[in-house]
């Protein structure tokens, strides 16, 4: 269209043709030969313009294509990272929450097993079993809570993860340092519970049976040794309690009485040299471990904050 108008404007301009010509013999200027040198004229105005505007549209688009550009490489090249990043915190997570049900096992099987020796350890009844318990619960549930705010791809969740474990991790530490610094005072309390509870032994309260099953069990006899039985009062009725024999059967009453036939029949190791004694072996594996499990919380920290900050940056989320 913009063609024909331009044949047509040309032509206004140039007047109707000359009839003045000659005839088809060929002599003078003919008709057809203006009408192709007006078309040449405006072919070449209407090409002139059509470049004109080629040239600002490719003036102004270029940057926006060379922006768009950009992000899609950049998100392209961000993507690997994030899937790279989402899958180390699911491992870390799953390890996480292994962890919560390793201190829910050992907080059941500490209340079912170990509830004379934790008796014996500590002045008044203690929470111990109960807090493992309860740690081990929400460890599981805000480790399954990671896995899925790292599925999601949600920030703000992230983030919440990272502050759980940054509270994890200062419980941790504090736990084991407290641990590590006041052990003295747990052989301490171990030494004068102990002491009480086979001074005033009765073979029937709670204290009496925690006695029992910790020289059966440790094979040992006493707070030192054997001869820490003659100043209780069970002793002078019914001699060295049975728990501190070699062999049970073996054992009779009257031999449990006389202090110079109990020799050979008894334990002489005393039991708080024996618990005492592995906890100082010990004290450094476990303050090693507590430290360990604690600092690994950091890594979490570290992959959630990393990952949150990036999926921010980039807008990008997985639904």
């Amino acid at each position: 269209m913009s063609l024909q108008r331009g044949l047509q404007d040309r032509g206004e301009e140039e007047g109707p043709p000359d009839s003045g010509g000659l005839d088809g013999n060929g002599e003078g200027p003919s008709t057809g030969m203006r009408v192709v040198r007006v078309s040449s004229d405006a072919l070449c105005g209407c090409i002139s313009a059509r470049l004109q505007r080629d040239s600002s549209q490719r003036h102004f688009f270029p940057p926006l294509l060379s922006h768009s550009g950009s992000n899609v490489r950049s998100r392209m090249e961000t993507k690997p990272v994030i899937t790279c990043l989402k899958t180390l915190l699911i491992v870390y997570s799953f390890v996480f929450w292994i962890t919560g049900a390793i201190l829910l096992a050992v907080g059941i099987w500490g209340k079912v097993m170990l509830g004379p020796y934790i008796s014996l350890i500590a002045d008044n009844s203690t929470n111990s079993p109960y807090v493992l318990i309860g740690t081990g619960t929400v460890i599981i549930v805000f480790g399954l809570f990671g896995c899925f705010a790292t599925c999601r791809g949600s920030p703000w969740m992230l983030k919440l993860y990272a502050m759980f474990l940054s509270l994890v991790f200062l419980a941790e530490l504090v736990a084991g340092i407290s641990g590590f610094v006041f052990r003295h005072e747990i052989k301490g309390t171990f030494h004068r519970t102990y002491t009480d509870a086979v001074l005033n032994y009765n073979a029937e309260d709670e204290a009496s049976r925690a006695v029992d099953y910790l020289q059966h069990t440790l094979r040992c006899c006493g707070v030192y040794n054997y001869t820490s039985w003659f100043g209780s009062v069970y002793y002078p009725s019914n001699g060295i309690p049975a728990s501190c024999c070699f062999n049970s059967s073996d054992c009779k009453p009257e031999d449990l009485r006389n202090a110079t036939l109990a020799l050979n029949k008894v334990y002489h190791q005393g039991c708080y040299e024996l618990v005492t004694s592995f906890m100082e072996t010990n004290m450094a594996i476990i303050a090693g471990v507590t430290f360990g499990i604690a600092f690994s919380q950091l890594i979490g920290m570290l992959l959630a904050c990393c990952l949150s900050r990036i999926i921010t940056a980039n807008q990008y989320e997985m639904v």
